[in-house]
């Protein structure tokens, strides 16, 4: 198999710059924005679980759109607000068309998943659905594309974030399972789906474009 070498007339370039420092800002505005809910929550002294996903539920139906952006404390905040800059940084630089319809189906898709199917008897609140999803699919586009910025990534991810897999087990009492195996598999049908979708600025040589030349005599 192939793989690809990024040109470095692109990686260099002042668009690439510019296009790191919009996805590094636009994934620090969404940590900044679940930050001052955290701290009104904390100021007026409001219950996060009260917009959180209740399965099967219709008071449980708003966590859908708002459990992304509770937490139930600022530990579990903290846990989450890394992984959101490193790998929304990440998903939104390599793979922005794909990121139009990764995103928003990890962020709507789990709670969908957990309302119908999640065990009864518990609230499900906060963002480890969008980073099990962004981990996932950019994991997967690594196996999948053949460019050495998706292998790095992928290579990252799983460094980093390697332990994460035991969070789609059923371990932990407290810990949705559910919404992280559902943003996984979410993800990973989606990284196959889109595999084609924001192709790399590869380096040709200049074989590859007078091929006649290197001809076999």
């Amino acid at each position: 198999m192939q793989i690809h070498t990024p040109d470095p007339a692109y990686t260099g370039s002042e668009r690439a710059r510019a296009n790191f420092k919009l996805a590094w800002r636009i994934a620090l505005a969404f940590v900044a924005l679940i930050w001052l809910i955290q701290l009104s929550d904390w100021a007026l002294d409001l219950g996060p679980e009260d917009l959180g996903i209740r399965p099967r539920q219709l008071a449980g139906l708003p966590g859908i759109l708002f459990a992304p952006l509770l937490h139930g404390d600022f530990i579990h905040l903290i846990d989450n607000t890394l992984p959101l800059v490193v790998l929304g940084t990440t998903m939104l630089y390599l793979y922005p068309s794909s990121a139009r319809t990764v995103l928003p189906a990890i962020y709507f898709g789990p709670g969908v998943a957990v309302w119908l199917f999640a065990r009864g008897g518990s609230v499900h609140i906060g963002s480890s659905g969008l980073i099990y999803g962004m981990a996932s699919y950019i994991l997967a586009a690594g196996l999948i594309r053949r460019d050495r910025r998706a292998i790095a990534a992928s290579l990252l991810v799983c460094f980093m974030y390697g332990a994460l897999v035991w969070g789609v087990l059923p371990i932990e009492r407290r810990v949705s399972w559910e919404t992280h195996l559902a943003a996984a598999l979410i993800a990973l049908a989606l990284a196959i789906a889109l595999r084609h979708l924001d192709p790399p600025a590869r380096k040709r040589y200049s074989w590859e474009d007078n091929p006649e030349e290197f001809a076999d005599g």
